[in-house]
């Protein structure tokens, strides 16, 4: 019986070493194939865009199609699905974005655990938003808002894109670390949301510097400050939240790749390697950062930290918020 055992033992051994070479031979020679970049978003928006930037100077270096595969819906939820259960092999990777670390809070329940199904790789980009008012609004400082705010409470308004949405996150995050009341008004979608403030309908929004860029130029909104920890380039002349009397606000957008829970460690490094040498072309740089980002490149245990501050913090602002999108 003793003997029946160890040769069953021995058999297992054997089986799962045979296995684990296998693997390992896999993860060494990765990519053999072509890799899927899942966009859980639709064709023409900021993460699309930069996904196919990023995805033929992967396929150049790497010596395999990378295609991008648009899943949209479920605010990013659909896509992110689809990753998760995918083979843990490398060849179906994601463009995750701030959604990823807030639908934890935003939703009761999600088909996956956005820190215990993935495997970050790293941090692509971040997309800073500028805090906006329309001229009409007699406050030309963060300061002079507050106080504005604080003296007639309720009177300000704040345009957002629904519920969940991340200029009604920055704006909530901006509430509370003012102490101030605003109310908030939904649009669907921030282009709509510029169009309430150029006709006054609303006082303030959060706007991505891409889309209300003109009208900054054209005087026709405002841009008091930006949300990011340090100045951006193209606006060198607008200060930081922080600096303008908020200290410790920092929010922005952000788009990073991450892959399914259990793909070889060897595997997320070359990823990790390759998109950073991806950022570093010329090209790709200059039109990321024309788009108004800020181009990244972190380690995968930097954008793990970033993804769990992140899924903690708006568990926190949502709730004090009494925000829900489900």
């Amino acid at each position: 019986m003793m003997c029946k055992l160890l040769r069953c033992w021995l058999v297992a051994l054997v089986t799962a070493s045979c296995s684990f070479g296998v693997h390992a031979a896999a993860a060494e020679q990765y990519p053999v194939r072509s890799i899927r970049l899942v966009v859980p978003y639709p064709a023409g928006g900021g993460t699309d865009i930069t996904s196919r930037l990023i995805a033929p100077r992967l396929a150049e270096s790497m010596g395999q199609q990378v295609v991008v595969d648009n899943r949209p819906g479920a605010d990013s939820i659909i896509g992110t699905e689809i990753v998760a259960k995918a083979a843990p092999d490398g060849y179906t990777i994601m463009m995750a974005t701030m959604a990823f670390g807030a639908n934890p809070a935003l939703y009761s329940k999600l088909p996956y655990d956005s820190q215990k199904d993935f495997v970050p790789a790293t941090l692509v980009a971040i997309v800073p938003m500028v805090l906006t008012v329309h001229p009409s609004v007699p406050a030309r400082s963060v300061r002079a808002l507050i106080a504005l705010a604080k003296a007639r409470p309720g009177s300000l308004n704040v345009a957002s894109g629904g519920p969940g949405s991340a200029n009604q996150l920055a704006a909530e995050l901006f509430k509370s670390m003012t102490a101030t009341n605003m109310v908030n008004v939904q649009y669907k979608g921030g282009a709509l949301q510029v169009v309430a403030l150029l006709s006054g309908e609303v006082s303030m929004g959060f706007s991505t510097i891409s889309s209300a860029l003109p009208h900054y130029r054209s005087g026709k909104l405002i841009p008091l400050s930006i949300t990011t920890s340090k100045r951006n380039s193209v606006l060198p002349e607008v200060p930081t939240v922080a600096e303008s009397g908020v200290p410790g606000y920092e929010f922005f957008e952000w788009q990073g790749v991450v892959v399914p829970a259990g793909t070889p460690k060897m595997v997320v490094d070359k990823l990790y390697k390759e998109v950073i040498k991806a950022l570093a072309n010329p090209d790709v740089k200059e039109r990321i950062v024309g788009l108004g980002m800020e181009v990244m490149g972190s380690t995968p245990q930097q954008l793990a930290a970033h993804i769990d501050a992140e899924v903690v913090r708006w568990k926190k602002v949502t709730k004090e918020a009494g925000i829900k999108a489900d």
